[in-house]
């Protein structure tokens, strides 16, 4: 801006800010390149943090069986007609249900659905053929594409397959064409087979819901609901139940069943407050990262040309001329680094999604992320924000420095001003003016200190958490065994019945390979309990029992529960006089207080298959994925003989081993082999799958942290090795001085590389006990908190570390050393006259 009055000299401030950035090359490098790096930081933070919670969005909708705000379920046309026309709806999807089940043998291992979406249900439920297109003629479908390799057919466009139907109770066998497929979504547990409208209207006779009398879904339509915002999704769906005419009272005439997306409540949609510190945290440790560097590159580039700044003073430019020209620099250099930035930390942020993903329930086909504007936008401001902290000082130093001290200025006038050596200090003269070098601007090595530093302690961090990843520890809650066998219906969905129960010849199998050490059976059916003590507050029954499930366990299972409280003293089971009452305790470990409903001591009556018989509660134990499958709010457990003289059942639920060291492989593929060939209905679960699951947490942990730790690290390192070229060749003339005076070129060159080895000494010093002090008060704590975390300490990274640091620190002064050297002593001791 230019005042009234004054002249304007905007052009010329252009021009000295133009010349002197294009003398400055070495200078514009580090910056650039530190800008770059800053950006990629903020960028792939952003990036990761856009693209995890997209990502898990879209999962979680997937997985809860899709979008929109509510759902109207086992609808007819007439009572959607009504709803579909209120004014609060902006959007509803009709989805109708053309069979009860589909039956074909090769999907018995998994549940697959026979439907018709209109449009917007596709669009809901994440249906769009990636290959091929919609049905459209009668005999079209498309499937997602484990269904079709259940089922056997290619995915080929055109290609025939057979549907085995029940509708309304009637088998039908129906041939249709493949028009398309999806890729299936991992963690869906069930299939589906869309078709056409047309399909819909040629069968409309046999669509007829009945579901009012009989309960059954042949027919039946969903109506899935958007309305104008989320603001007050449970109140708009009430309006719309009450304002045609329904009611969401279970008991009423006019019932409708209605429920809203459970991700759309409040509840689900508030942000931790320990995530926002934990962002805020990050985003503080990056501007940091870039200030430490930026400032310094800046401060030292300042430093280097006072004498220029104080020429310009000296000819009459203003404190504001002069930071208006070293701003021009500095956005350029912004605008040539944040760009690049931006583009490098988008792809690295896209890269490293998946293998985030992954580590949270959902699986990395989930991942996405999509180059959103506000992105690159928040990354360019912080990145702006961070150039523009750290050239504030070094821009108000510039232009507050008067001429005549700007003129005395040298390198060394910073050195301990006001202090005078009284006497030289006996011992190596290389030594002592490496360490005395250091002191010259102690602003300056400080920064350069805790930039090293940084990266040291983020390295130590990265591994130290890698290295508390206990898959055993983690999997303790998910199974107790090297495998289980069950059926798919009870390990896959968790049906409790005799219907689910394993084959005796499948246990037979099992035992006679090789490699097969001990095992024992599980047992299990539905029952019921009454208590005057119980604390259970739903699944009542009307006759005031409360519905549970019992278990049997045979004497090697049962030597592996984990006891709560109370004593687990096998003479007392076996007397048939005592019960165990499961408390629930989740895979991550952590016990549901609200599922202790007893206390050890107290009285139930148990009833199974008309049998009623009192027990008193001996002990709770854990129930867990390892040994329970329905979770009803209660359930017991019982010695294995005791179970079947009480209950007179005799099948078995699942057989769960242990396999002899270095076996483990090939009974995982004699057990592959046979749940595919010999008995489809059966199914298998295995330590090593889970604990690889939990293994693929720390290569997590090591990419995404061993990332973030190389890009500071380099920031690191070229802030200090911006310090050295620059100290180095600033003091060339200085260098050139002492050698006219005696000092030998390998002499200099050992000063130099001991003052780079001071550097990583002086980080070394300073980062050791931060990071034992980060290590032991943050992340131990932190471990005790986190289901699949042990702490362990690690120290060679703190060792490892400074010396790569090391190596930077001899080689960097070699490499200047050798660039001032192709002067000769006379041309340097010119400089400067």
């Amino acid at each position: 801006m230019t005042w009234p009055f004054e002249n304007d000299t905007s052009f010329i401030e252009k021009k000295i800010a133009s010349r002197s950035f294009r003398r400055d090359r070495m200078r514009n490098l580090f910056v650039v390149t530190a800008i770059i790096l800053t950006t990629v930081l903020f960028t792939g933070l952003f990036t990761l943090g856009a693209g995890i919670t997209a990502s898990t969005q879209r999962a979680n909708y997937i997985l809860s069986g899709g979008d929109g705000h509510a759902r109207i379920i086992d609808m007819n046309d007439s009572e959607y007609a009504t709803i579909s026309s209120h004014p609060l709806i902006r959007e509803i999807a009709y989805c109708r249900k053309l069979a009860d089940s589909v039956d074909n043998g090769q999907l018995s291992k998994r549940e697959t659905l026979f439907w018709y979406y209109d449009d917007v249900g596709m669009k809901y439920q994440f249906i769009e053929p990636t290959v091929g297109h919609k049905p459209v003629a009668e005999n079209e479908v498309i499937a997602d594409t484990t269904t079709l390799e259940l089922l056997g057919v290619p995915e080929k466009v055109g290609a025939e397959l057979s549907l085995e139907l029940t509708i309304h109770g009637q088998k039908v066998t129906r041939n249709f064409i493949l028009s398309g497929w999806w890729n299936s979504y991992p963690g869906v547990q069930y299939g589906t087979i869309v078709t056409s409208r047309a399909y819909m209207d040629a069968h409309e006779d046999e669509l007829v819901s009945t579901f009012s009398q009989d309960h059954n879904d042949t027919g039946t339509i969903t109506g899935i609901i958007k309305f104008e915002n989320t603001k007050n999704v449970e109140r708009d769906l009430a309006t719309v139940i009450a304002d045609s005419g329904y009611s969401s009272d279970t008991e009423a005439p006019n019932y409708i069943n209605a429920g809203v997306n459970p991700l759309y409540l409040s509840l689900e949609k508030s942000t931790g407050t320990g995530t926002i510190l934990a962002l805020i945290c990050i985003l503080a440790a990056f501007l940091l990262t870039g200030y430490l560097i930026i400032y310094n590159i800046f401060q030292i580039s300042v430093l280097r040309d006072l004498h220029f700044y104080g020429l310009l003073k000296t000819i009459g430019t203003t404190d504001r001329q002069i930071r208006s020209i070293l701003s021009r620099q500095a956005w350029i250099l912004s605008l040539i680094g944040i760009p690049i930035g931006l583009g490098g930390g988008f792809f690295i942020g896209k890269a490293l999604l998946p293998l985030l993903i992954e580590q949270t329930s959902f699986s990395a086909a989930y991942a996405t992320v999509s180059p959103n504007p506000l992105i690159f936008v928040a990354a360019a401001l912080f990145a702006l924000l961070t150039v523009k902290i750290s050239i504030r000082k070094p821009v108000k130093m510039a232009a507050k420095v008067s001429p005549i001290e700007a003129l005395r200025y040298t390198d060394s006038d910073t050195a301990m001003k006001g202090k005078r050596k009284k006497r030289i200090r006996s011992g190596n003269l290389q030594k002592r003016m490496a360490w005395e070098n250091l002191g010259r601007d102690k602003k300056r090595t400080i920064l350069v200190i805790l930039s090293l530093s940084l990266s040291i302690i983020l390295t130590n961090t990265v591994f130290n958490f890698s290295n508390s990843v206990d898959p055993e520890n983690a999997i303790q809650n998910m199974i107790n065994f090297d495998f289980c066998i069950g059926q798919s219906s009870l390990l896959d969905y968790y049906r409790v019945s005799e219907e689910s129960a394993l084959s005796q010849s499948f246990i037979q199998a099992v035992e006679q390979q090789d490699g097969f050490d001990y095992g024992g059976c599980e047992y299990g059916c539905k029952s019921s309990y009454k208590s005057e003590t119980t604390k259970q507050a739903y699944n009542q029954q009307e006759d005031g029992s409360f519905s549970t499930y019992l278990y049997g366990l045979d004497p090697l299972l049962l030597s592996r529960v984990q006891v709560v409280d109370g004593e687990l003293n096998m003479e007392k089971l076996a007397s048939g006089n005592y019960i165990l009452e499961g408390a629930y305790v989740g895979t991550r470990g952590d016990l549901d207080k609200s599922s202790l409903n007893h206390s050890v001591g107290d009285q139930v009556q148990v009833s199974c298959n008309g049998i009623v018989r009192d027990f008193t509660v001996l002990a709770h134990v854990v129930a867990n994925e390892a040994n329970t499958y329905d979770w009803v709010g209660s359930c017991f457990f019982l010695p294995s003989e005791v179970y079947e003289d009480f209950t007179c059942n005799n099948y078995v639920m699942s057989y769960s081993f242990d396999v002899s060291q270095g076996k483990g492989p090939e009974m995982d593929a004699f057990l592959d082999e046979y749940t595919k060939n010999v008995e489809p209905t059966m199914t298998y679960k295995s330590k090593s799958t889970i604990m690889a699951g939990v293994t693929d947490i720390q290569n997590m942990i090591v990419s995404i942290g061993g990332t973030m730790a190389f890009i500071i690290g380099l920031i690191g390192i070229l802030n200090f090795a911006n310090t050295m070229l620059t100290s180095i060749f600033t003091r060339r003339r200085e260098f050139a001085t002492l050698q006219s005076v005696g000092m030998t070129g390998r002499q200099l060159l050992k000063m130099l590389r001991q003052e780079g080895c001071a550097y990583v000494l002086l980080a070394t010093v300073v980062s050791v006990p931060l990071s034992l002090i980060g290590a032991l008060q943050v992340i131990r704590p932190i471990c005790k908190q986190i289901w699949f975390l042990n702490f362990k300490l690690e120290v060679w990274p703190m060792l490892v570390m400074p010396v790569l640091l090391l190596l930077f620190g001899l080689a960097i002064p070699y490499i200047a050393y050798r660039l001032i050297s192709r002067q000769s002593v006379t041309e340097r001791l010119k400089v400067g006259e």
